[in-house]
């Protein structure tokens, strides 16, 4: 052999591979943009190849915008629907670092007071606490128990918050009643003379220590006129947790959103939420790009400058162009692909999320205009990709349904499973309710259902679920590479997150297989 031959057999040596040669994958820009592909691409048709860590999983920071003006430190948004957001939902995706939407299949006035509810919040407060009438029988009290996981209530005259506190009940007060089809509550509760009650006003500090004292397990706070305002709970006191991650506004509120429609009338229903406090308005529509969102995205932003606006939903760079030029603070992006919706079926038009996400987030980000990616999000694993796919949060109806803090109560299946409802805002029963208005449908005489109605599975506590969620996506980003969201948005633009596609072979590869049972949990804690 030649002194030639050995060199160039030595050029061949791993000690002569050039970096480009060893990056595996294609770039989002190769993939999403590619002349000889014609095909939309959904989260499960990509995989993220792994990167370099150097960092741990507690280093990875989740800081990302809702809008331009509002940052997370949850990259999780609850969905404006009825079977998910209230006041409830709201206060603990706040207080956890997310935000939630209200829906708006509520008269304007119900969701403004929502929307208060959250504004006032403080933690260690029930500023919402179930409450009943003395004229409650115990076996209407055994219902309600079950179907909400409370045992205690405070008895108001009309059984309204808000009302003259009468008394408290107890499952102490009603272990050992036989009669209780013909007992009622007013019978067997604590009478409101023998109660421990704080003023309203009290800090929180001070109420502890009054429970403490007294050694009873819950404090009514009361107006002067005796009617209730809230509750302080001895078992919140013995679980209570400081939110280090809360989303908070300027004077230390929690912070909230409101949906919207694109109807005159809803013109009224701004003015009241913004009286109310909102932090940032979303107008609801499957198809954002009408002349309806034009004018009410430009209305919003001449009368209420300072408050933001989320348009949508778009799925293309055109839509996405003509709401910004409207003074869109963020978009919201995602059409026809939410486990509920049947739009892309009934109407023959949408896109797929992954496609439409890295599309529009690359022109947003051009114009400084974060983006939500809105439904098709079933996993940490689907948040890890938006976010690598240039989303500035995740937003979620199906994945956080189910969960103690969202809408509606909990009854069993046949097999004992505990179960929630769960519906499309395009299905034909939140329709009737006053959705329809998202679809353009509020004059048709013949409604076309865009979505269905389902039940989903008892999740437990947001501030159980949440955790788990936040902590999947630390340990995807820290596979890929990744510190933080902006980090990974840049390593995306630069074409160093690497992508491929999954044949079906290797998406039945990538989840469980080849076992003849097995039990998913999703953590321990």
């Amino acid at each position: 052999m030649t002194g030639a031959a050995v060199r160039e057999d030595r050029s061949r040596s791993p000690r002569g591979v050039k970096d480009a040669d060893l990056l595996d994958g294609f770039s989002a820009q190769q993939i999403f943009t590619s002349t000889t592909s014609m095909s939309g691409y959904t989260y499960d048709d990509l995989i993220c190849l792994p990167g370099h860590i150097d960092f741990g999983v507690q280093d990875v920071c989740l800081h990302s915008n809702f809008t331009k003006k509002i940052k997370l430190k949850t990259p999780i948004v609850a969905s404006p629907m009825d079977t998910v957001t209230e006041c409830k939902m709201a206060i603990a995706m706040a207080l956890e670092g997310g935000i939630g939407v209200i829906h708006t299949n509520l008269p304007m006035e119900e969701q403004a007071k929502e929307v208060m509810k959250v504004k006032k919040y403080k933690s260690g407060f029930i500023v919402d606490p179930i409450c009943i009438p003395p004229t409650m029988t115990l076996a209407e009290l055994d219902k309600l128990r079950s179907q909400s996981g409370f045992t205690g209530f405070p008895v108001t005259e009309d059984g309204r918050l808000g009302s003259k506190l009468m008394g408290l009940v107890t499952k102490r007060d009603t272990d050992f009643v036989k009669e209780r089809d013909s007992t009622r509550v007013s019978s067997i509760m604590t009478n409101f003379d023998k109660l421990i009650t704080a003023e309203e006003g009290i800090e929180l500090s001070t109420a502890n220590q009054m429970l403490r004292q007294s050694k009873r397990g819950k404090l009514p706070i009361i107006s002067k006129e005796r009617r209730l305002i809230a509750l302080v709970a001895r078992t919140d006191l013995m679980k209570n947790a400081e939110f280090p991650a809360a989303t908070k506004d300027s004077n230390g509120s929690l912070c909230v959103a409101a949906a919207i429609g694109t109807r005159p009338a809803d013109r009224d229903r701004v003015k009241v939420l913004a009286a109310a406090g909102v932090d940032a308005v979303i107008i609801d529509s499957s198809q954002g790009d009408s002349v309806f969102q034009h004018d009410m995205v430009k209305w919003i932003k001449s009368e209420f400058p300072d408050l933001q606006v989320v348009a949508g939903n778009v799925v293309t760079k055109r839509q996405a162009k003509n709401l910004i030029d409207c003074g869109a603070d963020a978009l919201r992006v995602g059409m026809g692909i939410g486990s509920i919706c049947t739009t892309q079926e009934v109407c023959a038009c949408g896109r797929a999320q992954a496609s439409a996400v890295y599309n529009v987030a690359k022109y947003a980000k051009s114009r400084g205009v974060p983006i939500l990616a809105d439904g098709g999000i079933s996993s940490p694993g689907h948040i890890v990709k938006a976010l690598a796919l240039g989303a500035g949060a995740a937003m979620c109806g199906s994945l956080l349904a189910g969960t103690e803090e969202s809408p509606g109560e909990y009854f069993y299946a046949d097999n004992g499973v505990r179960l929630k409802r769960y519906r499309g805002m395009g299905s034909i029963d939140a329709m009737k309710k006053g959705s329809d208005d998202r679809y353009f449908g509020t004059t048709s005489v013949v409604k076309v259902a865009q979505g269905v109605s389902g039940t989903v599975q008892d999740k437990g506590s947001v501030h159980r679920y949440v955790p788990y969620l936040t902590q999947g996506i630390r340990h995807g980003m820290q596979d890929i590479g990744s510190r933080s969201v902006q980090k990974l948005q840049e390593m995306l633009h630069a074409g160093e997150v690497r992508f491929e596609l999954r044949s079906a072979a290797a998406q039945r590869e990538g989840g469980v297989h080849g076992l003849h049972s097995f039990e998913r949990k999703l953590f321990a804690s």
